[in-house]
């Protein structure tokens, strides 16, 4: 089995990384493309969180429909609903599997998600 990393970050850190039949996308931000975190609550963070997942994802030639796995940290469990009523139209049949916790995040944020792609070569 081979590693193949795809993308660039400012921090030491690869977007998304193939290893066999699965991509794993490193957690992603709600920062748009000027790399400022856009402005708003957890629904607009979401939203833009969720841009950034698929565009990691492109990178390695998956999309949504091939993740398998998330996980989701939530700066405030109070967010549940509007994050998930956000998320659920990004999965809207077949969801993955998620794993979602309330955490303390890196930067002044609401929400980080990763997630895991099935994708055989």
């Amino acid at each position: 089995m081979t590693k193949e990393c795809f993308g660039t970050s400012h921090v030491p850190l690869s977007p998304a990384v193939r290893a066999g039949d699965f991509v794993y996308i490193s957690g992603q931000v709600p920062v748009g493309a000027d790399g400022v975190v856009v402005k708003g609550g957890v629904t607009e963070q979401t939203e833009q969180v969720m841009e950034n997942v698929k565009a990691a994802l492109a990178l390695a030639g998956c999309t949504l429909d091939d993740v398998v796995k998330t996980t989701v940290w939530l700066e405030d469990a109070r967010d549940f609903g509007p994050f998930n009523a956000v998320y659920g139209k990004h999965f809207p049949n077949n969801p993955p599997a998620r794993t979602t916790v309330e955490s303390r995040l890196m930067i002044d944020i609401k929400i980080e998600v990763e997630a895991v792609a099935y994708k055989p070569l």
